[in-house]
């Protein structure tokens, strides 16, 4: 089951760093950015990664926390995270939890070997637990701003 737009998100729970243990339930009365990418320390990712960084106050400023989900183990994203200066929590999906609820696992191909990996995607969640938008596909220029924007508008409902 893949989620909708204006559908409740189902309880979760997941490993994130900073030896967190992040679950929905606990995060109500906050809005919530997902941010789903491929892997960590390459190149799109990094800049991806930068971009909510550098946006994290006015997120903050908005009731919005962010948090980075990908198959990554929590190792490697507590080295990235401290690596970039990320203030927000990294989620740790090996198990791919989070991937299916989202539906962001797809067949993809790389120097024409094809696969079944992360399509970049991002999430906003309300305040009570409900999926308000959704970007797949994401190109990185600019999509932080879009993200923002409808962080914001969502905060003035």
């Amino acid at each position: 089951m893949t989620l909708e737009l204006d559908q409740s998100v189902p309880p979760f729970q997941a490993q994130a760093t900073g030896d967190r243990q992040i679950s929905l339930e606990a995060l109500r009365g906050r809005q919530v950015v997902l941010y789903f990418y491929p892997k960590d320390n390459t190149p799109g990712c990094t800049t991806e990664g930068q971009d909510f960084r550098d946006r994290h106050d006015d997120f903050l400023a908005a009731n919005t926390l962010v948090f980075g989900v990908s198959r990554d183990s929590l190792r490697t994203h507590e080295n990235f995270k401290a690596k970039q200066g990320f203030p927000f929590e990294l989620i740790s999906d090996k198990d791919e939890q989070l991937c299916q609820l989202f539906g962001v696992i797809k067949l993809k191909k790389l120097y024409g070997k094809e696969y079944m990996g992360v399509d970049r995607s991002t999430f906003l969640i309300d305040r009570d637990g409900v999926l308000r938008h959704e970007w797949r596909g994401v190109k990185v220029p600019g999509h932080i701003d879009q993200v923002l924007q409808a962080a914001q508008a969502l905060q003035q409902q």
